[in-house]
């Protein structure tokens, strides 16, 4: 028996702690209460013992996986267990075959999950359309990505989707407590936690089980080779870290949530808030060009003539970050930042060209006759070009003519602000035209 302990402690020990830390049963779940607590769908399913098609979205570290084998667990029934990045077409029919086959066998429901299910492409997606539309397999996939994006809408129709949060501080701290105390291997030592070290390895963790419990397992080696009494402190955590990784996908929906951020950011005029972002997406790796590109667009649609200077630095930051590169260029895209938050702003010009393109989608076009190009006799004599005033011939090289066709005369998509230099464009269209 001691010899068999021995084995089943060297076997334990081989498994890391993250894997280790996997609850057994759903009330030893942390966190995800909208999901799991009495009364939700998921406890609902399991009392009933009639499982759906669910697909689990969550960012990394939320409890995806182990969801999913709660789930049957808790249903006491058979789950089948693929990876979309390593799993084909083929893959996909022997699960279901296997599934099909023993539910036949035993009368019950099979789960068959499918992690990263968002990897899979259309035709393996479709594989599966036919055995959840007939209920022969329970498919329950896990994603960190947008299933609204990443998953066809036949398949999407026939799953329910469950939304898992990123765990907040309080759970990500339960959790650590739970490993130094509950922990086959860590229980047998007296492990100490400092305020600090607690701290910052909340904060790193960033709401990522997987991530707060690697640290914490290395932190414990890094301390238990210098010292007997396991007393972690914050330098133990950061050598344990070496260093924070953002979470960011650059391919993801959190690239989408961050850039919005960055954009929503400027517009709002708040500097501290976009440099904040954009360090978000540096460190995650970002294109240079991708976060330059958009604030050129930006300079036009939200700074606009309200500051024409805005423009210029956009384009030229674009232009020396081609020739710059990194880690200089994150200098050159803070200038262009701040300058574009802190700009006074108009979107009177992207209104201008929205509003001009609806009439023309809606009523089509048409241009006067007395501003057509006449290069023939035959165009002069239709009347192309007739009476056209040329303004440079006049006082103010200006003069009061109608250029737009019959339909929308004195139609004005064009309404400048009061804002910045856009004011000084607003006085002088006012006095020329006599309308704001």
């Amino acid at each position: 028996m001691e010899l068999f302990e021995k084995e089943d402690q060297q076997n334990l020990a081989l498994k890391p702690l993250a894997e280790r830390m996997r609850p057994a049963n759903m009330p030893d779940f942390i966190g995800q209460e909208h999901i799991v607590s009495e009364g939700g769908l998921v406890q609902s399913m399991i009392e009933r013992g009639k499982l759906r098609s669910l697909i689990l979205w969550g960012p990394p570290g939320s409890g995806k996986t182990t969801l999913a084998h709660l789930i049957a667990r808790e249903s006491k029934v058979e789950i089948i267990v693929l990876n979309a990045i390593s799993s084909g077409v083929q893959d996909v029919r022997k699960a279901i075959d296997k599934g099909m086959l023993q539910a036949k066998h035993y009368g019950k429901q099979v789960i068959l999950f499918i992690d990263e299910i968002h990897r899979f492409n259309k035709s393996q997606q479709d594989s599966l359309l036919h055995a959840v539309e007939t209920g022969d397999i329970v498919l329950v996939g896990a994603s960190t990505e947008n299933p609204s994006f990443e998953v066809n809408s036949p398949l999407l129709s026939r799953c329910q989707v469950l939304q898992l949060r990123a765990l907040d501080e309080k759970h990500i701290e339960m959790l650590i407590q739970k490993a130094v105390r509950a922990d086959d291997l860590l229980k047998t030592q007296e492990i100490d936690v400092s305020e600090d070290a607690m701290y910052s390895l909340i904060h790193r963790a960033n709401g990522d089980a997987r991530v707060a419990l690697n640290i914490l397992e290395t932190a414990i080696e890094i301390c238990s080779v210098t010292e007997e009494r396991l007393s972690l402190t914050l330098e133990h955590i950061q050598e344990a870290a070496q260093r924070r990784v953002p979470l960011y996908d650059k391919k993801g929906e959190f690239h989408y949530d961050v850039i919005s951020a960055f954009i929503k950011s400027l517009r709002g005029s708040d500097p501290s808030a976009a440099v904040y972002y954009m360090a978000v997406m540096l460190e995650g790796g970002e294109d240079i060009e991708f976060i330059a590109r958009r604030m050129v667009i930006l300079a036009s649609e939200d700074v606009g003539n309200a500051d024409p200077q805005a423009l210029i630095l956009a384009t030229s930051c674009l232009t020396a970050i081609q020739n710059i590169g990194m880690p200089e260029a994150r200098i050159i895209l803070s200038q262009t930042a701040c300058y574009l938050a802190a700009a006074p702003k108009s979107n009177a010009s992207y209104l201008a060209i929205k509003a001009a393109s609806k009439v023309v989608k809606e009523q089509g076009f048409d241009v006067p006759l007395h501003l057509r190009n006449a290069p023939t006799k035959l165009m002069k004599d239709l009347g192309y070009g007739r009476n056209y005033q040329y303004p440079h011939d006049f006082e103010k090289h200006f003069v009061k003519e109608e250029y737009l066709p019959d339909g929308i005369r004195g139609f004005r998509f064009y309404s400048p602000t009061k804002q910045g230099q856009e004011e000084e464009i607003r006085k002088r269209l006012l006095e020329l035209w006599d309308r704001e």
